[in-house]
Formats: structure tokens, sequence, C-alpha cells
């Protein structure tokens, strides 16, 4: 699989779930911000999340304040948004890397251009790796409310790069969908959660590297 992403002259990275294995680790956060409602919204917005990879928390919890029973304007939006940045934070920082992943990032491949996308708020997906101390691992790196098919075609034109000399290496619909968007071939990172996409995709798949 490693000699995959050597032939490729530009790389699309997901971050949860193909760099860190993180994505329990913020339905952990979710459930805990949605933890003083009724017990059972906490597991319908675990699963939610876990099946949802790659949608942005901007995009999720207008949906499950409104499970809530709450109203989700845009004050409300901001202030869950603040804490669970606070409470996924650590989680994330804290969770497993994906295994050879940071290895294969912290190598130096000169011609290979790097590009981090993810639901993430960029400010946020940033910090963490700083103190991960990757950043300078990525050539650029975006975050929400960017759309990542968006990304993926600014990044083609700017970069003056075919299609079919790139990845996009991700672990959900909304990551196959923004390699399906432009032609870029895709590369799955297998997870618990995203075994449909496994089946229908029929696209290349890895553990770990």
């Amino acid at each position: 699989m490693h000699s995959i992403f050597v032939q490729a002259n530009l790389v699309f990275f997901d971050f949860d779930g193909v760099i860190k294995d993180s994505i329990s680790a913020k339905s952990d956060a979710f459930a805990e911000l949605f933890s003083g409602y009724d017990p059972r919204l906490a597991v319908k917005v675990r699963d939610h999340h876990e099946t949802h990879g790659g949608m942005s928390r901007f995009e999720k919890l207008p949906l499950y304040l409104s499970w809530a029973g709450v109203q989700p304007t845009p004050e409300k939006i901001h202030e869950c948004s603040n804490q669970f940045a606070q409470l996924a934070r650590a989680k994330v920082l804290a969770s497993p890397w994906v295994k050879g992943m940071r290895e294969y990032l912290e190598r130096e491949q000169p011609q290979q251009t790097r590009i981090l996308v993810t639901a993430t708020p960029e400010k946020e997906i940033i910090e963490i790796l700083n103190v991960l101390k990757i950043r300078k691992c990525f050539h650029e790196v975006h975050g929400a409310p960017k759309k990542k098919s968006d990304v993926v075609q600014d990044v083609l034109q700017r970069w003056q790069v075919s299609p079919d000399k790139t990845l996009l290496v991700g672990d959900s619909m909304t990551d196959w969908q923004a390699a399906m968007d432009h032609q870029v071939p895709f590369l799955l990172r297998r997870t618990p959660w995203n075994r449909e996409l496994q089946e229908s995709s029929g696209c290349l798949a890895f553990d770990h590297l």
C-alpha cells in the first residue's frame, strides 16, 4: 500500500480516521455534549456521528439540537461548537495514530505535495497539527467551513496537476464523493464505521501502512 502513496504527485489526506484513530474520540465528545438530555439522545447522536464521518459539526449540531428540542439558533450552535471543541481537543490528541501514518508523513517526499482536508474547523486543526508537530508535513491545510469537494477542485486548479496523478485518502462517504466529483483516485482507510462504503465503493482500501 505504501507504493500507492509514493507514486502520487499530490495526496489529499483526511484527518480523523486516517491520520489519527479519533472517530470514537469525537463520538465521546458529542455524547458528552448532549449527556444532559434524554439518555437515548446521546446514543442517537453517537451513532449518527460515527456513520457520517466527514460531515462538519456545523451541519451536525443544528440536527442534534433539533433532536434535543432546542432551537438551533446561530448563537446556540456557536456555543455548542465551542463546548465541543474543548471536549474533543484533548480526546483527539490522546487518540492513537493510525499505524504507520506518522512515520510516513514525517518521511520527506520532496516530489510529493500533501494537502490536509478535514471537516474540523481550520483554526482548530492547525492548532492540533502544531501540538502533534506535523503541521510542517503539509503544504496546505483546509478545514471547515470549506467543503471538501470545493477544496479538491481549487487545489487541482492552482497546483495545475492532473487528477490521475493525485490520490485522496479518506474514510467517509464525504471523502469518497469529493474524490469522485473530480476523478481523483480514492484510497479508503477501513474502519468499523464505514463497512457499507467498503462494500459499495469497490475502491482500494487499507487498515494501516
